[in-house]
C-alpha cells in the first residue's frame, strides 16, 4: 500500500500549479503594497521545515530585492521578553499550521511596534492568519503526513514569487510557469532514490552538502533523513565543510552532494572531487551531466532548472530518497517515532 508521505509527495506539481495560477495577482499587490515604503530589513520567524523555508527567503529577498534578512530568534519574544526593535522592518511567520505559540509571538510583538507583518501558512484559519496585515495561504489541503512535503515546497514558491514581484523581474516571473513540470521531473527520480536508499539502509549516519540557494536543501534533505529513517543526518555549506568536518570522511561514509548549474557550480565541484579521493560513497543530485565523472550515483535534475528555483526541485529527490531509506530500514514513513503532526513551541 502506498504510504500517505508517497502520496503527498506526489501531490507537488498540482499544489504548486495552483499557487502560480491563483495567488499571482495576489502576491503582486502585496509587493506593490510593500514598494511604497520600502523595508529596511525582513525578519522571519518560523520553525522546524519552515525554518528552512526561511532560509530559503534570506537567499533570495537579499540576493534579488538586495534587502538584509536576519531569522528570529523566538526565545527572546518569549522566554527572555527582550524583543528587538524592529523600526522600518518587515516581519514574516511562516508556519504550516500557523499555531506554533512563538512564530506567533513574534508577529505579535511586530504589530505592537507598529511595523508590517505577513504570514505564509496552509489554511486561512491558522492562529498566524489572524494576527498578520497580509496573508498568504497555500490552499494545499490537508497535509496528513507528519513529515511535510507539499507545505514545504509551497512554502518555497510562495517565497520566490513575492521576490520576484518585489523586484519586478518579469523573466523570473514568467520562470515560475516552468516550476509544476520541474517538479513532474524531479519525481521521476524515483528509482534512482530508491536504489541510492537501500545501498545506504546499512548506515546510521551521512551528510549532505550543498553551496548557496541549496543551503536550505541540505537542511530539509537532512531533516527528512532524522525524521522518516532516524539517521544522524548532518546539513553542511560547501565552504564549512572544508572548515573541518571533511575529515570525518573514510571509505563508505555515506554523503549526498548537490550541485547545479549556476554561480555555486564551480564550487560544488570542488568539494565533489574533494570528497570523491576520501573514499566516500557520494550520491550527486545535479542537472550538469558531466559530474557523473565523479560517481555513478546520480539523481538527475531538469537540465535547464534556473539556479534561483533549485530548491524547490531539488528537494524532492530528497523526500523520495528519506521515504526509500524508512521504508529499507523498515520503518513506517507514516508514524514517525516521537512525533506529531502539530509541535507547539513556546
Amino acid at each position: 500500500m502506498t504510504s500517505i508521505l508517497e502520496q503527498e509527495i506526489f501531490q507537488q506539481p498540482e499544489v504548486i500549479r495552483n499557487l502560480v495560477i491563483t495567488k499571482g495577482s495576489q502576491i503582486k499587490k502585496l509587493a506593490d503594497t510593500l514598494l511604497k515604503e520600502p523595508p529596511e530589513f525582513i525578519l522571519i520567524a518560523a520553525r522546524g521545515t519552515s525554518d528552512h523555508a526561511a532560509i530559503y527567503a534570506k537567499y533570495l529577498f537579499s540576493s534579488l530585492n538586495n534587502i538584509p534578512v536576519g531569522l528570529a530568534m523566538p526565545s527572546l519574544f518569549t522566554l527572555y521578553r527582550q524583543p528587538p526593535k524592529l523600526e522600518n522592518c518587515l516581519v514574516i511567520g511562516i508556519s504550516q499550521s500557523g499555531q506554533t505559540p512563538d512564530v506567533r509571538a513574534v508577529l505579535e510583538e511586530a504589530q505592537r511596534q507598529g511595523v508590517a507583518t505577513i504570514s505564509i501558512s496552509n489554511t486561512d484559519d491558522a492562529p498566524l492568519a489572524n494576527i498578520a496585515d497580509h496573508n498568504i495561504i497555500l490552499n494545499a489541503e490537508e497535509e496528513k503526513s507528519v513529515a511535510a512535503s507539499k507545505t514545504y515546497t509551497g512554502q518555497l514558491t510562495v517565497v520566490a514569487m513575492l521576490a520576484a514581484h518585489l523586484g519586478q523581474d518579469g523573466a523570473r516571473i514568467s520562470e515560475l510557469d516552468q516550476l509544476p513540470t520541474m517538479v513532474e521531473e524531479a519525481l521521476s527520480q524515483k528509482a534512482a532514490t530508491k536504489s541510492i536508499a537501500e545501498r545506504f539502509s546499512n548506515k546510521n549516519h551521512i551528510a549532505i552538502v550543498g553551496r548557496g540557494y541549496n543551503h536550505c536543501t541540505t537542511h530539509e534533505i537532512a531533516l527528512k533523513i532524522k525524521e522518516l529513517a532516524y539517521m544522524v543526518a548532518q546539513p553542511y555549506s560547501a565552504a564549512d565543510f572544508r572548515h573541518g568536518p571533511i575529515a570525518m570522511l573514510e571509505s563508505g561514509f555515506p554523503v549526498i552532494s548537490i550541485a547545479v548549474k549556476g554561480k555555486a557550480l564551480n564550487d560544488m565541484e570542488n568539494i565533489i572531487e574533494a570528497i570523491r579521493w576520501t573514499g566516500a560513497d557520494q550520491a550527486i543530485m545535479t542537472n550538469a551531466p558531466w559530474l557523473s565523472k565523479h560517481s555513478q550515483l546520480i539523481i538527475k535534475l531538469p537540465e535547464e532548472m534556473p539556479e534561483w528555483l533549485s530548491p524547490i526541485v531539488a528537494t524532492i529527490p530528497g523526500q523520495l530518497l528519506a521515504l526509500h531509506l524508512s521504508l529499507a530500514k523498515n520503518v513506517d514513513p507514516d508514524k514517525p517515532r516521537g512525533l506529531k503532526k502539530i509541535t507547539l513551541t513556546f
